[in-house]
């Protein structure tokens, strides 16, 4: 399975966001075991940076970054993406880079903690919890 990770997702480990930090954490446990290839879309690297550097420092940004890069497949973001993500008419300009991302990078779904997020598209999105409940009632 080849999913695109949302950003508040992979913040939710970095910053260990209660109540979801132990469902990213699971679903990033199933990513280092090599049963789900993760993406992100290129720009979250920048976002999760400006966030994580504001709140917790730009040594940890930097570590976090790092981090990210080795278990995590970067999604391109070139015009094609943006122009897409303009046409998605999704309330949230990023949220609709990530889903374009998706799509044009022949992914499987999107995992998020915020489904409702992603109304209306006709692409497979995910949450968080579904996606770390398939695999483990599959063990």
């Amino acid at each position: 399975m080849r999913v695109l990770i949302d950003t508040n997702v992979v913040l939710d480990v970095i910053l260990e966001r209660e109540p979801f930090v132990e469902t990213a954490v699971a679903l990033f446990a199933l990513i280092e075991a090599g049963k789900i290839q993760g993406y992100i879309a290129a720009t979250t690297i920048t976002n999760i940076f400006y966030i994580v550097r504001k709140l917790k420092g730009r040594e940890v940004a930097l570590d976090a970054i790092s981090r990210l890069l080795q278990g995590l497949n970067l999604c391109a973001v070139e015009t094609r993406v943006i122009q897409q993500a303009l046409q998605s008419n999704l309330y949230d300009f990023e949220d609709g880079v990530q889903l374009a991302c998706a799509v044009i990078e022949g992914l499987d779904a999107v995992v998020t903690r915020d489904v409702g997020d992603f109304q209306n598209v006709s692409f497979i999105v995910l949450s968080t919890a579904d996606v770390v409940n398939q695999f483990t009632l599959a063990e």
